[in-house]
C-alpha cells in the first residue's frame, strides 16, 4: 500500500509542471482600418497569419474613425498599426498617434510617399473612378464622365462614401473639383458638383459599400480601380471601371505605428511584412499598384485599363490634399449636409 501510494504521488510530481505550465498566448495585434471587403486586407491577414503566426482581426473602421478613436483611446492604446488614405496623414501626426518606424526596405520607397521621419509611408495606390454594375442599370449607358452623374436617368442610383468621415469621400470632392477646373486651395467646383447631385438623390454610406456594388444595390459607385477590377475578374460580376473624361486623381494608401499600442513589437513585424516582395506581389494581384511598381506582374497589369485612360489621371499632391482636407469636410457639411 505504502509503496502504490508513493508511486501514485511520485507520478502526481511529474505532472505539476504541466499542470502549472502557462499556457502560451496567441500572438496577436490590431489594425485598426482593414476591412476583408476592402483592397484585398482579407487575403492579407491570413498571409500575415500564415508568414508571422500574428493574428489581426478584421476591422471595419474608415479612415476618419480610426483616427477618432486612436485619440480618443490615447490613454489605453488598443491599436498596434493603422492603414489610412494618404490624405489623413498630416492628421494622424498633428494627433501624435503614430510612432515613428522605418521598416524593412524603407529606403526603397519614393521620398514623396512616406514621411521623412518615419512615421506613416505608402504601401500601395489606387485610381478614383466610376465602379460599375453595368447589368444594375436597368438598360442606362455606362457614365462616361463626372458631369453624367447629374443626368436625371441616373437618379438614386450613384453613391460616393461620406466625404465627412471617409477618406475615399474626401478624395472624390478633390478629384472632381481638380477635374473640373479648381485647385488645392479653392474647393468651390468640388462641392458645388456634390450639391448639385443630391438633385439625384444620392446613396451615401460611411464604410467600404464594395459588396452593395456586386449585388446591384449601388449601380455606380464612386471608387477605386482596384475593387472594380477585383469584382470583374476574381468574382466574374458583370461590373466595369470608367476613368472620367474630365479626369481624375491616383492616390496612395499608407500605414504607420501606433503610439504606445499594446503589441509593438507585432506592429513592426506587420509593416516590415506589407512592404516584403510577397505582400507586394499580392497587392498587385489584388490590382493595386504596389509602392514598388515592379512588383505588379505583367499578367495583372494586363487586366487594367489602358494606358491612354490612365493618363487622364494625375499623382495627388499628398501635401496640399492634407491642408484641404479640413475644408473639405466642414465645406460638404454646410453646403451639402
Amino acid at each position: 500500500m505504502t509503496s502504490f501510494l508513493s508511486r501514485r504521488a511520485f507520478g502526481t510530481l511529474l505532472l505539476l509542471p504541466l499542470l502549472t505550465a502557462p499556457v502560451q498566448a496567441a500572438e496577436q495585434a490590431v489594425c485598426y482600418n482593414c476591412p476583408p471587403e476592402w483592397a484585398d486586407w482579407g487575403t492579407q491577414l491570413k498571409m500575415i497569419q500564415a508568414r508571422l503566426g500574428i493574428t489581426v482581426p478584421p476591422d471595419n473602421k474608415n479612415s476618419g474613425q480610426a483616427i477618432a478613436a486612436m485619440i480618443a483611446e490615447k490613454a489605453k492604446p488598443v491599436a498596434d498599426v493603422v492603414y489610412l488614405g494618404g490624405i489623413a496623414a498630416g492628421q494622424a501626426i498633428d494627433a501624435d498617434i503614430i510612432a515613428a518606424y522605418k521598416p524593412a526596405q524603407w529606403d526603397k520607397i519614393p521620398a514623396d510617399l512616406k514621411d521623412p521621419e518615419g512615421r506613416w509611408f505608402t504601401i500601395h495606390s489606387g485610381t478614383l473612378g466610376l465602379f460599375v454594375n453595368t447589368a444594375a442599370l436597368g438598360g442606362k449607358p455606362v457614365p462616361q464622365s463626372w458631369a453624367d452623374l447629374k443626368n436625371p436617368i441616373y437618379k438614386g442610383m450613384v453613391g460616393y462614401l461620406d466625404p465627412t468621415s471617409a477618406a475615399v469621400g474626401q478624395l472624390g470632392v478633390m478629384a472632381v473639383n481638380l477635374a473640373l477646373g479648381g485647385s488645392y486651395e479653392t474647393i468651390d467646383k468640388g462641392i458645388g458638383f456634390f450639391k448639385d447631385l443630391q438633385k439625384n438623390d444620392p446613396i451615401v454610406p460611411k464604410q467600404t459599400s464594395y459588396a452593395r456594388v456586386i449585388s446591384g444595390e449601388i449601380p455606380i459607385l464612386i471608387d477605386y480601380d482596384f475593387n472594380a477590377y477585383r469584382g470583374k475578374y476574381s468574382d466574374k460580376a458583370p461590373v466595369t471601371f470608367v476613368i472620367p473624361s474630365e479626369g481624375s486623381i491616383t492616390f496612395p494608401y499608407i500605414m504607420g505605428l501606433a503610439k504606445n499600442g499594446p503589441n509593438p513589437a507585432n506592429g513592426r513585424k506587420i509593416l516590415d511584412f506589407v512592404l516584403s516582395d510577397e505582400s507586394q506581389a499580392q497587392w498587385g494581384n489584388a490590382f493595386l499598384r504596389p509602392v514598388f511598381t515592379e512588383k505588379l506582374s505583367a499578367e495583372a497589369a494586363a487586366k487594367f485599363l489602358p494606358a491612354a485612360d490612365y493618363a487622364r489621371a494625375k499623382p495627388v499632391d499628398l501635401g496640399k490634399l492634407g491642408l484641404a482636407q479640413k475644408s473639405i469636410v466642414e465645406r460638404y457639411k454646410s453646403d451639402v449636409n
